[in-house]
């Protein structure tokens, strides 16, 4: 399998945080999931740029939601994976699980 159907870790937690999100993922949402579960700063320019080539992989979808007064009359921008996309997260998940497997003194548990 090449290099371009690999996926980072990066990738990797936008697409878990779209599943986890569903409807209500959209670039503010994204980050809060990530910056609370994954614990990382992300900045909204690595946000968009990972989403646009998850996009361009065909492993994301995004759609404009209506405009809104509070943001000046713009739209969000709301993602979801595609099912591409769902299998690419758990083929990735498996593999990782598959790896960490029975490594001696490795429990899996977060310290």
């Amino acid at each position: 399998m090449s290099k371009s159907n690999n996926l980072g870790e990066f990738e990797i937690l936008v697409l878990a945080a779209l599943v986890r999100l569903g409807d209500r993922a959209y670039g503010t949402t994204i980050i809060e999931e990530l910056n609370s579960r994954a614990r990382r700063v992300v900045s909204i320019g690595a946000l968009y740029a990972t989403l646009a080539r998850l996009e361009s992989k065909g492993l994301v979808s995004s759609r404009l939601g209506d405009a809104t007064p509070k943001r000046g009359g713009r739209a969000k921008r709301f993602y979801r994976p595609t099912p591409a996309g769902q299998e690419q997260l758990k083929r990735a998940s498996q593999m990782l699980s598959d790896m960490l497997a029975g490594l001696p003194g490795w429990s899996g548990q977060a310290t």
